[in-house]
């Protein structure tokens, strides 16, 4: 398994062991991860903490200059909200874990011309699915 997937599944799993749900990013350049993030939407009573987001923020300064190439990978395809931050941030490729529990705005991604990546990793498509099962209603898909 790519190396950058299994740092997002460790973040997704990071989250879930401190009550959240288990959807996990991290944001790379030139092969060093410069931001970590998992969704953090139950710790922080916060509807906007998606684990992209959570991962840009804690990159700290990204440079939207051409030579600055950052790849983000996550484990679950992202919402509208997060596909908006990636645009704006200027990632120019995502690698997406699954997008068997929840497909987001990959089209609207690709419109916007960020290669998108879809591995269907069984891991990543288990880990979610089983939360739910454990948990129901406890994430509410785009919320």
């Amino acid at each position: 398994m790519d190396k950058y997937l299994r740092a997002a599944i460790e973040e997704a799993k990071q989250g879930m062991e401190m009550g959240g749900v288990p959807i996990g990013s991290v944001l790379v350049l030139n092969d060093v991860i410069v931001g970590r993030g998992h969704n953090r939407q139950n710790q922080m009573k916060s509807i906007i903490r998606h684990a992209e987001i959570d991962c840009i923020d804690n990159a700290g300064e990204i440079k939207n200059q051409d030579d600055h190439k950052y790849v983000l990978y996550t484990t679950l395809s992202p919402c509208e909200m997060c596909a908006g931050a990636i645009i704006f941030f200027n990632i120019t490729k995502i690698v997406i874990g699954e997008n068997i529990n929840y497909q987001g705005a990959e089209e609207y991604l690709q419109t916007r011309g960020v290669e998108v990546v879809v591995l269907n990793n069984l891991e990543c498509i288990n880990m979610l699915r089983d939360f739910e099962e454990q948990n129901p209603g406890v994430w509410k898909k785009g919320d």
